[in-house]
Parts: C-alpha cells; structure tokens; sequence
C-alpha cells in the first residue's frame, strides 16, 4: 500500500537544473502560449480596468463645487475670470446653464475679490448714464428726447427688477410731442414686460404699486395708460383695476392680524401660568369694514331759550299850546271830551281849565305845589307809545358722526386648557387632576382683561377644562445625516476605495493568478511524474523501506515492517494535514482503474 501511495501521490515541482522561474519570466511565457486573441483582449481588460480605476480615484478626491453665479449674462466674462485667475480660485463653467462655479470653501472669498474688484451684475439697461456721453454738435431735438426716453425706460426698468419675484423688466413709454392747440393735445401712455422668477407670481397689490410708480415718473401720465404684462403674455394691469377683490383681501388680512394678536396676548398671559403645549387658545373676531355716516338734528321743547328781544317805549309831550297857521284844524288837538259833574252842593257845573292855566280848587282857590310853592298848572296833552317783540327757539343740537372702518363688532375667545400634572415628591409618581372651577373662573378674568372684553358689545369668552391626547405632540423630522454635504463627501471617497479594491481583487488579480497557476500547473504535473517515477533508485536520500512524498513540508510514510496500525495513523495524519493532495491520489487511482 506504501508502493501504491508513492506512485499515485503528486510530489512537489521543481525545475530541471534545481532553480524556480522568475514571476515575471513565467507571465510572460504563459502569456505567449495564449493565442493572439486572448493576448489583445487581456491587455485592453487590463488598460480599462486601470483607466476606470483612476477615474474613480479623481471622481472621488474631486470638491464639491458650488454656483457663484447662475449666469454670467449682463457682466463682463473676461473681467470676472481674470481677477478669480489673480485669486488663485479654481471655476467651472456649467455649459448647460451657463453657471459659474467654485470650490464650496472658496465660495466667500470669491464673492469678496470680485466685490473688491466692482464687478457686478448688470441688468442691460442703459439709464440715465446715457446722457453723460458727449453728443454731436448738430444733434436734433428728436434725438435729445429720444435719449432722454431711452433713459427714463432704463431707470424704471432697473426700479422695477429690484422688487422680489421680478427677474428682469423692460419699459416702453409713448411720450408724444406737446402741441399749443388743447384739442391736439394726447395723453402719454406705457407698457411695461416684466420677467418672473420660476414659479414665482405677482400679487395685485405689486402689480399696482408698479403701476402707481411709473404713473408718478412721468408727468401727466394716467394709471389707466399703463398696462403691465409678464413673460407668459399675461395681462396683470386688468387684475390690479378689480378694486373690490383687492379691499376684500385687504379686509381678509386685516381681520387675521387682529385676530393674531389677541392671540398672542392670551398666549402671553397663559403661558407662565399653564406652561408649553398646556393650552389652546383661538380668537375670531367679527369686524365691520362699512363706511358710515349719520347726522342728527334733535329738539328739546322742555327748554325754550330766548332767542332775541326787541322794546321799544316812545312818549311825547308838547311843552307849548297849539301852533301854525290858525284856522288850521290839523294843527289844532281835538278837545277833550268832557261829562257834566253835579254835586250836591255845586250849583253849576265847573268850567274846564285849560292846559298851562292855574287849577283851582271846588272851591276856585289855587293849588299849590308844595314842592316849589308856585300854583300848579293844568299839563298839556301828551302821546305815549310802548312796544315790545321777544324771539323764542327751542334748544336744538346737531351731531354729524362718521364711524372708522375697521370697528370691531364683537369678541369670541376659547381657551382649551389641559389637565394640572402633579408630581408627587416621595416616589416620582405623575398624576392628572383637573382644574377647579375657581381655577378656571381666574383663568376667564385674565383672558377676558386681555382681551378687553366689553360685554354690552357682546363679547364670549369661554375656558374649559380638557385632557389633551397622548398623541397630539406633532413630530419634528430630524434631518437626515445622508441630506448632510459631508456625508456625500465620505460616501465618494468610500465608493472610491471599495471600486479599486474590488477591481484588484476581483478582476485584476485572478487574472494574473489565471496567467500564473496555468504554467505553474504544467511544471507541477511535469515535476511529479520525473520525481515519483524515479523514486525507487533514491538510495542515498531515503532507506529501503520508506517513502517521501514532496510538497510544502516533506512527509515521511512508514515502512511496512512498522506495522499496520502505523502505517494507518500516518495515513490519517496524510489526511488531517493536507486533504487535497489525498483528494489527488485518490483521483489518480480512480483514473488508472480505469
């Protein structure tokens, strides 16, 4: 049996003259004994996987660049290259969008050399710099007013590019020549085009507002000749004339910054009290935006006032007898009418005294007046007039009012308000217990002062108490570490270092194994049938009765003398060390039964 495995087992290789190839020498001689197909598909295998390994090592140690510009319209190229050139800045030009780009660390330094530089970005108009260039000496007065045309249109059209959403703007204005004949006389009118943003849109409130802006640049130009227009061919100058959407927008944000307040002001009052995400407050409030005005006019007729008063008291006596012309009767008073008098003891009636004269007495004596002691004198006739008018009004009081749009009408307030949490200090244990009502009753007086609640306007203010749910906590997302720069970063040098080595493991590397073994398995299988089939004459090297097998470590085999139980364990040690190369002698058997 030890014949038997001496002549089946595949000794170890070696060279004719004792001495093992070079690597090198050996690639190349199993290379030449491919054929010339293999050859050039091997070799261009090789380049490629050398070529793509080096793409893959500069894509991965290539920065992240960074947009600088989006594009370079409306600036100097040459100017913006040369001074990032004098800045030792590396850039790309983006040859679908145009867009400059530079490393993301010299982004901030790039922006500052070509601030320092004055190189900005322009728009393309021409404002009124245009006037500052010297103009020929029979130019006309057309072309001065077209200059000046072109100007003004420059200057509004860079007005109107400062606003947001607005990208670009181009103005036209049709200025006509001023005429001394009033009904000659026309109107100037304009159109502007204005480039958005994409995805970006204009509000009405901007459209009039840049309708209102050109308006007041040019003089005597109406509003209603203005006409705004996008890029999309839209009219914007026909939404801003829907005046009434436009007061009811108005009127819709009004309402909502009011309310907003309030809130806020429940929210300021509640918060140290209750705490975070302990309560819910909203506010809707019901506000009149109508125009109003009233007057009154009211009468009082329980307080008469005196108005005016006139008097007028006129007495007239005449100091002499009657004068003018006698035989005049006019001028002549009628007699006094007069009643016969008896008396008892009169025996004739008295005759009448005339006016200047004495009086006498009945008796016929004088009357004297005890004041001055002279005889008292029948008084001439006399005229006396008195008259009197009295204006009276009643009180009356006249109010014109005019109420403020924007008059709130009425208040509601509700406040949700969660469960009291306590905590109890001995264990740590937290438990809910709900507010009491003098509790909540606290809580409406300092929502109602915040407020300014006014219950005859008919104000609601209303405070419950009520346990929130576990899940009303709404989920903030983190961000992603994968949405990080940095984490790119890493992911394109990691990509690199795993393509290289799985290209050199994986293709590079059983190829030139490949090229290797082949004729490295040729010499082994050489090497074995010279060395075993001159086994027997080795006297020198080994005994009669044993057996060398070659290999990595040389293996002994016993001699049959040593037994069976002997030859068995060498056998399974044989088997334990090196199972492929039993495999092997067990093939060879098989191969030559057969």
């Amino acid at each position: 049996m030890a014949e038997a495995v001496a002549d089946n087992v595949p000794a170890k290789a070696t060279p004719i003259d004792g001495k093992p190839p070079l690597f090198g020498l050996s690639f190349l001689e199993n290379l030449s004994e491919m054929t010339m197909l293999r050859q050039v598909g091997l070799l261009v295998g090789l380049a490629a996987s050398v070529a793509i390994g080096f793409a893959v090592v500069l894509w991965s140690q290539q920065p992240d660049y960074r947009p600088l510009y989006g594009s370079l319209a409306g600036m100097d190229a040459k100017q913006v290259m040369d001074t990032l050139a004098a800045a030792d800045i590396p850039y790309n030009v983006e040859p679908n969008s145009g867009a400059l780009l530079v490393k993301a660390e010299d982004l901030s330094r790039a922006r500052m050399k070509l601030a320092a530089a004055g190189v900005t970005p322009s728009d393309g108009n021409i404002g009124f710099e245009i006037l500052d260039k010297e103009q020929g000496l029979g130019t006309s007065q057309f072309m001065e007013a077209t200059r000046y045309r072109r100007g003004l249109e420059g200057e509004l059209a860079r007005t109107i590019s400062s606003l947001n959403n607005v990208k670009g703007a181009r103005v036209h204005l049709a200025i006509p020549k001023s005429s001394v004949f009033v009904r000659d006389e026309r109107k100037p009118s304009a159109s502007v085009l204005v480039e958005l943003y994409s995805g970006r849109s204009l509000e009405p409130g901007q459209v009039i507002a840049i309708i209102n802006l050109v308006a007041t640049s040019v003089p005597e130009l109406s509003k209603s000749q203005i006409t705004v227009v996008d890029q999309k061919g839209t009219l914007l100058s026909d939404q801003a004339e829907n005046s009434e959407m436009t007061m009811a927008g108005k009127q819709f944000d009004y309402s909502r910054r009011m309310e907003s307040m309030l809130t806020q002001r429940v929210h300021n009052i509640l918060q140290p009290v209750l705490g975070n995400d302990r309560y819910k407050a909203e506010v809707s409030a019901d506000i009149d935006f109508n125009a109003v005005e009233s007057t009154a006019e009211q009468f009082n007729p329980d307080q008469p006032a005196l108005r005016s008063e006139q008097s007028v008291n006129e007495q007239r006596t005449a100091s002499n007898g009657p004068q003018g012309v006698p035989g005049a009767l006019s001028n002549q008073p009628p007699s006094p009418a007069s009643a016969p008098q008896t008396t008892a003891n009169a025996a004739a009636p008295a005759a009448m005294v005339q006016p200047g004269q004495p009086l006498v007495d009945a008796n016929g004596q004088q009357i004297m007046d005890p004041a001055t002691g002279q005889p008292m004198l029948a008084p001439y006739p006399a005229d006396k007039r008195q008259q009197s008018t009295k204006n009276f009004e009643l009180d009356r009081s006249i109010s014109h009012t005019k109420q403020q749009q924007g008059r709130l009408n009425r208040l509601s307030v509700s406040v949700v308000v969660d469960d009291q949490v306590k905590v109890n200090a001995a264990n740590g244990e937290t438990t809910r217990a709900p507010w009491t009502a003098d509790e909540l009753a606290r809580f409406t007086r300092l929502v109602q002062d915040a407020v300014g609640f006014d219950a005859s306007r008919g104000d609601s203010v209303s405070v419950i108490n009520m346990p929130f749910s576990a899940e009303r906590g709404e989920v903030i997302a983190d961000i992603p570490f994968y949405s990080q720069p940095w984490f790119w970063d890493i992911v394109k040098q990691v990509l690199g270092v795993l393509f290289i080595l799985v290209l050199v493991f994986g293709v590079l590397r059983p190829v030139l194994n490949n090229i290797t073994n082949g004729g490295r398995s040729k010499e082994l299988a050489l090497g074995s049938d010279v060395e075993l089939g001159g086994m027997g004459g080795l006297d020198g090297e080994l005994a009669n009765d044993r057996v060398s097998l070659g290999g990595p470590q040389s293996i002994l085999l016993p001699s049959p003398s040593e037994g069976y139980d002997a030859q068995l364990n060498a056998i399974k040690s044989l088997v334990a060390e090196d199972p492929g190369r039993v495999a092997q002698v067990v093939k060879e058997w098989i191969n030559a039964d057969e």
